[in-house]
């Protein structure tokens, strides 16, 4: 769901030239991982983003243009570009956002942190964890402080989708970690059955990202939704 990928951009970049990173996603129901998981990239530089998923680079990918208010589904195969409505994506984000905020008690949760006890390496870099719980939803958050980026990169996608004021109070505690996140770990109780969903990058580089990344490539057909 869109939810959980938000919480994982909820990392960003505070005047960081651009950045790169690969993450996987994989969702367990009482301790039993339902699949694989979904592996994805991210690119990100100014006001421009970038989405692909898959084992591959290269296949399907969504380009929000924020500076042009445009958004873009691009298909290689056929090499056709579609322009999407913003308004819709809009409306799915913000009610993925609402759902999360709501398995958390909505805007009057009152959330707890912690720190967690050790160090972690992940994709190269040593994390503290914390822990941020209201009622019986936890969300565990490891975080680098190494890297030049806090938590605040897609801040101007989230107000885009209005997935900022859906979040609230949870979006407001993660920007406020000391450092960059690299694994985000959400845990609901529901009727008694637990739920993680747990997104983990795996490779991150922060620099200036090419802008062909955020293109129509030359020759491909432009079509609208």
């Amino acid at each position: 769901m869109i939810h959980a990928a938000l919480l994982g951009l909820a990392l960003t970049a505070a005047g960081a030239p651009g950045l790169y990173f690969e993450q996987t996603t994989v969702v367990r129901k009482a301790g039993v991982a339902t699949g694989p998981g979904v592996r994805s990239r991210v690119w990100h530089a100014a006001r421009r983003l970038r989405l692909e998923a898959g084992d591959a680079p290269g296949g399907p990918a969504l380009v929000l243009r924020l500076d042009e208010g445009r958004a873009l589904r691009l298909d290689p195969e056929e090499r056709v570009a579609v322009e999407l409505d913003p308004s819709r994506l809009r409306a799915r984000a913000h009610q993925d956002a609402s759902v999360a905020a709501s398995l958390m008690g909505g805007d009057e949760v009152t959330l707890r942190k912690a720190a967690l006890e050790g160090q972690r390496t992940i994709a190269g870099h040593v994390c503290r964890g914390f822990r941020l719980r209201s009622g019986e939803t936890a969300v565990d958050v490891w975080v680098a402080e190494d890297l030049p980026a806090g938590a605040g990169l897609f801040a101007d996608f989230l107000e885009w989708s209005g997935a900022a004021q859906a979040l609230g109070p949870l979006l407001a505690a993660i920007r406020e970690l000391p450092g960059f996140p690299l694994e985000t770990r959400v845990r609901v109780s529901v009727l008694g059955e637990t739920q993680e969903t747990v997104a983990t990058v795996t490779a991150i580089r922060v620099g200036p990202q090419p802008a062909e990344r955020f293109e129509v490539p030359a020759g491909w057909r432009l079509e609208r939704e």
